[in-house]
């Protein structure tokens, strides 16, 4: 191989789409529950065609209940402090830490604080990215859940 790269190895891994700025004061939230709610950012209905991502705010003390998905997902703590259990170890973090959780590991993040609030920005690895909370195992897709079809966790 020369090591050369051509036009066509500059090409995007799918179609394109117009690039987005996205505001948050113009996007809507959508409730979890429990005090927990999440404003989706990059979405197919945007025009995604390889990841989702968005936020989640939690309310001083809640949490999401435990669950795995179907692809890996990564989460960034944008605000506050939040405890993480994945595969049943728990795992304190805070303000820039990141995690990364692959497919199928069981997982969730709650607020370490009852009166401060503690915001996410979670990735997932596809478009079809789906959760199955584990209690019940019912499993919805990501998308769906934003749009209303979805059962709330």
């Amino acid at each position: 191989m020369s090591g050369t790269v051509s036009a066509s190895d500059n090409q995007p891994c799918c179609g394109s789409s117009p690039p987005s700025v996205l505001r948050l004061a113009e996007l809507t939230a959508f409730s979890r529950g429990g005090g927990a709610s999440t404003i989706p950012l990059v979405t197919r209905a945007r025009g995604a065609q390889v990841f989702l991502s968005g936020q989640t705010l939690f309310d001083g003390g809640p949490g999401i209940a435990l669950h795995v998905h179907n692809c890996p997902e990564s989460v960034v703590i944008l605000e506050g402090d939040a405890i993480v259990e994945i595969d049943g170890q728990e795992h304190a973090v805070t303000t820039f830490d990141a995690t990364y959780v692959d497919a199928d590991v069981p997982h969730r993040f709650r607020n370490a604080s009852d009166t401060e609030p503690m915001r996410i920005l979670w990735t997932y690895a596809s478009i079809d990215a789906t959760r199955t909370i584990v209690e019940t195992g019912v499993t919805t897709r990501i998308d769906a859940e934003h749009d209303g079809q979805g059962a709330r966790t």
